[in-house]
Formats: C-alpha cells, sequence, structure tokens
C-alpha cells in the first residue's frame, strides 16, 4: 500500500478518482486506503471506495465503507444508492428497498435512485410499483438508457409486451451496444411468437459479446421454438463452453436432445446438473419426462413428482389434510383429487378417481369449469367441483396426476376401462339429424394450443383425404385454426357457431358418436375420442408428449386409437402418406 504521509490527501483522492474512472480499479484501490490511513473516517474516500469495492463484488466490505459515510453524511444520495445496491447483491432486498427510500425522500427527482428502485422491485416481481418508479426516472433523465431498459422489463413483467419492446428500443436508440437490451428485446419477441426478429435481435447481441452464456442460452431457446432442435443443441453447448457450470443451459440441451430423441444424450445432460445441484427441481422433472416417454414408469412418476417444486410450481397445493401416496386405506375415507394443467390430463387421469372410488374412497374431484357436466355424466357417485371448489371436508387429497404413482402403474398395468366418459344420448339425436346418413364421416382437428410447439399441422394436408370417395371432413375445430376452412383448398363442413359454444365438449363428445372416424392432433379431443372409446388417428410429433409413449402405433391408455408418428421432425407429410394407405384400407375408394 503506498505511504502517502508529506503528499496531498486532496491530490491523492482525485488521481485515485481518475483511475477509478477508467476502470482501473486495482491500482485506484490502494490510493483510496492510503487516504483513509492518513485521515480516518473521510466521508469522500470511503463513499468511492465502497463504491469501487461494490464494483469488485466484495460486497460484505463496501457495505460497511458505505455505512461509515451514510454516519458523516446521512442524506448522501450517492452514498444511499450505492448502499442499496450492495444491500441488494447481498440478498437484502428490504434493507435495500429502505435505502433507496430514504434517497427519494431526500431527493425525490434523483433519475438514479429511481431507475434502481424500480430495478429492484421488478426482480421481486412487484411490476406495477417497479413501473411507476422506472417511468419517473426516464421522464426526468430520458436519456438514461438503463432507465428505459429496466421499465421493459417492468412493462414485460405485467405482459404488456409490445409496449416493453418499444420500452427496449428507447434503450437501444441511446445505447445501440447495450447488450442486455439486445438479451431482453429477443426474449419479448419470442413471446410474441416473432422468432425470426427474436433470433435476429439474440444474433446482434452476440455480436457484441460471443462469449455471453446468457445470450448463448437465450438464442437456443429461439432455436427450440423453430424446431431447430441441432443448432440449438449448438447454441446451449456455446454457452457451457463460457460457463461450464450453467444448469439452465444443461438443463435446456437435454431437452433439446430429447426432441431429437437422444435420450442417453438428454439424460446424461440432466444428470450433470443433478451432480452439481443435487435438488434442482427442472432437472429431476425433465429426467422422469425421459423415463416416462421411454415407458419407465417406477421411476418416471417418481421423478415426475418434482413438479411441483418447479420455479411455476405445478399443483404444488397444501392442506392440513395428508396427500394420499397409496400406501394409506382410503376405505370409507374421503379423498379430494383436483386438475392438473390441460383438459386433456383431467380426462385421461380421471381413470384413477374410478379405481379410488372402487377402493372404497368418497371421491370428491375440482375440474375445470367448461367440463364440469361432461365429467359429471360420467362420475356416478363422484362429486364433481368447479376448478376453485374445495370441500369443507377430507381425509386425504392428491392432484390427479399423482394418482399412478399412488396406484403403482407400470406399463402392463395401465388401467383402461374404456368407455369411460359417455355422450349425452338427446346431443348425439341432434347430431345425427343434423350431419345425414350420407358418406364416411370424419370429424377432424388440426391445431392445438398455439403456444404448445408441434401441436399444429397445415389444413393443407387433410386435402388428400378430402378427395377419397364419399369422405365428408367434419370441423371439431374450436378457437385458433377453425377460421382456415374456407381457405386451405380442403373441404371441411363447419357445424357453427353454436357447436360447443361454452367450451364443454358436449357436442364434440356426441358429434365423436355419430362420425365414423376421428381425425386429431395431440389435443384434448385425442383424449375425447380415447375415453369415449371412439375409433380415433392421432398426429404425432417426433418425440410427442410422453403420455403417448414411443414407437408403437398403439396407446395402452386408449387401445382402440391408432398413432401416427412423424417419421422425422417436422415431417408431417410423412404422418399423412401413412394416413392415406390406412384409409384406403379402412374405407376403400
Amino acid at each position: 500500500m503506498p505511504d502517502i504521509r508529506g503528499m496531498d490527501s486532496e491530490a491523492v483522492l482525485e488521481r485515485a478518482f481518475a483511475l477509478h474512472q477508467s476502470g482501473r480499479l486495482a491500482e485506484a484501490e490502494p490510493l483510496y486506503r492510503g487516504v483513509l490511513r492518513a485521515l480516518p473516517g473521510d466521508f469522500t474516500a470511503q463513499l468511492l471506495l465502497g463504491i469501487l469495492l461494490g464494483q469488485r463484488a466484495r460486497n460484505s466490505e463496501a457495505l460497511d465503507l458505505l455505512t461509515a459515510a451514510l454516519r458523516v453524511h446521512p442524506e448522501s444520495d450517492l452514498a444511499l444508492l450505492n448502499h442499496g445496491n450492495v444491500l441488494a447483491a447481498l440478498g437484502r432486498p428490504d434493507e435495500a428497498l429502505a435505502s433507496y427510500d430514504r434517497g427519494i425522500a431526500a431527493h425525490p427527482r434523483h433519475a438514479d435512485l429511481l431507475n434502481a428502485r424500480g430495478l429492484l422491485l421488478v426482480s421481486r416481481r412487484r411490476f406495477h410499483e417497479a413501473l411507476a418508479d422506472l417511468n419517473a426516472a426516464v421522464a426526468i433523465n430520458p436519456d438514461l438508457a438503463q432507465g428505459w431498459n429496466n421499465r421493459g422489463n417492468a412493462l414485460q413483467g405485467l405482459a404488456r409486451l409490445e409496449d416493453a419492446l418499444a420500452s427496449y428500443d428507447g434503450a437501444l436508440a441511446l445505447d445501440p451496444r447495450y447488450i442486455q437490451t439486445h438479451n431482453n428485446r429477443a426474449h419479448v419477441l419470442r413471446r410474441l411468437g416473432r422468432l425470426d426478429e427474436a433470433l435476429a435481435a439474440a444474433d446482434r447481441a452476440l455480436a457484441l459479446d460471443g462469449a455471453n452464456a446468457q445470450g448463448l442460452n437465450d438464442r437456443g431457446n429461439i432455436l427450440q421454438d423453430m424446431n431447430r432442435h441441432q443448432e440449438a443443441i449448438e447454441s446451449y453447448t456455446g454457452a457451457l463452453a463460457v460457463r461450464p457450470d450453467y444448469p439452465e443451459a444443461l438443463n435446456n440441451r437435454g431437452t433439446a436432445r430429447r426432441d431429437l430423441m437422444q435420450l442417453n444424450a438428454a439424460l446424461a445432460d440432466f444428470d450433470h446438473v443433478l451432480a452439481l445441484y443435487p435438488v434442482n427441481a427442472l432437472a429431476h422433472w425433465s429426467k422422469g419426462i425421459v423415463k416416462l416417454l421411454s415407458g419407465e414408469l417406477e421411476e418416471g412418476l417418481r421423478l415426475y413428482e418434482w413438479r411441483k417444486r418447479l420455479a411455476a410450481p405445478i399443483e404444488a397445493r397444501n392442506y392440513p389434510q395428508p396427500l394420499w401416496t397409496g400406501a394409506e386405506n382410503i376405505a370409507g375415507k374421503t379423498l379430494f383429487c383436483y386438475i392438473e394443467q390441460g383438459l386433456g390430463d383431467t380426462i385421461l387421469f380421471f381413470r384413477y378417481a374410478l379405481m379410488a372410488q372402487q377402493r372404497g374412497a368418497r371421491v370428491i374431484l375440482a375440474v375445470q369449469d367448461s367440463i364440469q357436466q361432461l365429467m359429471r355424466d360420467a362420475a356416478s357417485g363422484i362429486e364433481i367441483l368447479g376448478s376453485t371448489g374445495v370441500p369443507q371436508q377430507f381425509d386425504f387429497h392428491a392432484p390427479l396426476m399423482s394418482l399412478p404413482l399412488a396406484f403403482a402403474t407400470r406399463l402392463d398395468t395401465i388401467p383402461a376401462p374404456i368407455p369411460y366418459l359417455k355422450p349425452q344420448p338427446q346431443r348425439v339425436e341432434k347430431w345425427r339429424a343434423h350431419m345425414g346418413a350420407q358418406g364416411f364421416k370424419i370429424g377432424v382437428c388440426w391445431q392445438g394450443a398455439p403456444s404448445i410447439a408441434g401441436r399444429s399441422f397445415p389444413l393443407s394436408l387433410l386435402g388428400s383425404i378430402s378427395h377419397h370417395k364419399d369422405v365428408r371432413l367434419i370441423s371439431l375445430q374450436k378457437g385458433a385454426g377453425a377460421d382456415e376452412i374456407g381457405s386451405a383448398g380442403v373441404r371441411v363442413e363447419s357445424l357453427g357457431a353454436d357447436f360447443d359454444r361454452d367450451g364443454a365438449f358436449l357436442d364434440s363428445a356426441a358429434v365423436m358418436q355419430v362420425v365414423d372416424l376421428v381425425i386429431t392432433l395431440d389435443t384434448s379431443l385425442a383424449h375425447l375420442a380415447g375415453a369415449l372409446g371412439r375409433p380415433a388417428w392421432v398426429a404425432l410429433k417426433f418425440v410427442p408428449d410422453w403420455r403417448w409413449f414411443l414407437n408403437s402405433s398403439r396407446s395402452p391408455w386408449y387401445p382402440q386409437l391408432r398413432l401416427f408418428r412423424q417419421p422425422s421432425p417436422g415431417d408431417w407429410h410423412g404422418v399423412f402418406t401413412q394416413m392415406q394407405a390406412a384409409l384406403h384400407r379402412v374405407h376403400p375408394s
């Protein structure tokens, strides 16, 4: 440490500050310390050294110095700002907010303090409060690029995606080399489904810093959404070259490898995460999905329980009553079961509520509001509640998708009591009269939820089937995709605006009873047809949802269903070539 005795402390401080501003932190630090040794308690030296140590991530030392500086000048804007920043970095957000609040109370038009508080509130998911601070920050200082970036983050948290994009554009207009903003912009564009633009934004960020592990990981996510799995793997591998212990990139690469049916490599990635972070819920859950997909239900169902510990937990409900694990005798007891994930899952796993009933339990089941009546029609003796319903009294509880584990299900013991749903007779007759008896009637659905990759195919692919002799295609499509009817060169009959107007599947179930065949992709309609025991063909992507397992053209859940699988990723033409050949066998022209 330099000896500055006999030297002008102010000149030393100026020299230290110049080095500090030029980024030469290691050279500035001993000069600040020399001033403090000569002038113990000097406010400026304590403040600047505290800021420097914060920049070097030596946050505990920085906190001591900034706290000491505030004892000298309790309302210093720079001391309060950096005091808050260091507390935030130390994982003490409430104290950090208190420090920012003190600063803003003393300096209400301080853009940097408002920006810092807004940034912390974003990290606490208090997006409305954060937006108020960040709006104020950029109103006071419109040239604050960081404020525009952070404002975009708050807007993104509020799902105001177009507004977030505009705010990020504002940040980039001020600082075109702002790497994090390019990354944030890519993230919003991905959420908006504008994948080509998202990839371009990610590439711009990486052009500025090709060794940015987060940017490489984010780029991989975009490529995954584009079904460009091999390129995604390369991007994740690039992220791991920069940061070998990056759990998100390892998990994501494992998922991409799974989507290319590289199952052993996928498991290796998930196991690598778990070797580094043994309680990483996403890795456990992802490994469970691969095991389930492979038909290894004993381990897969056990690992699938980690879904309740994900960052966004899936049906991790807590009640005073215990979770039913299958070990407890439920004869004469009340078991409360509840929905999980999609409508198709409720339909698929409803069979286990029936099995619990057969064990002597009184079963109460909460389902999605839209299918209450469908389930009541099938659930003799089971009380059906709406999605938020909770009985006043019960002995045990379980989400539907934990019941296969409780019943120790294996691939060869999957219960298939088909049919276990039934249509309403009066609706069947209504639709039978509406459609008439002529032709070979096929109910069709070609698009599922737009947010789920691989669960849609172009309506035009049904063209070869629609031109088959005497075939009539009857649309079961609701919502997204229904507007394609009449514009794809395929003859498809619409059942009108009143068809399943309330989304209850009551009309769908009745129509399925009337048609000769159902052709659908992996949507809740596939499960509806399966549970009704109706003949149906299901178009599956190359690596499907685990519920369909691998390789077989039959489903152990629904033995009468026939599965048509993509021969390679994205190859829907191959699926419909198979279907066309199969149609000639069941309905020769």
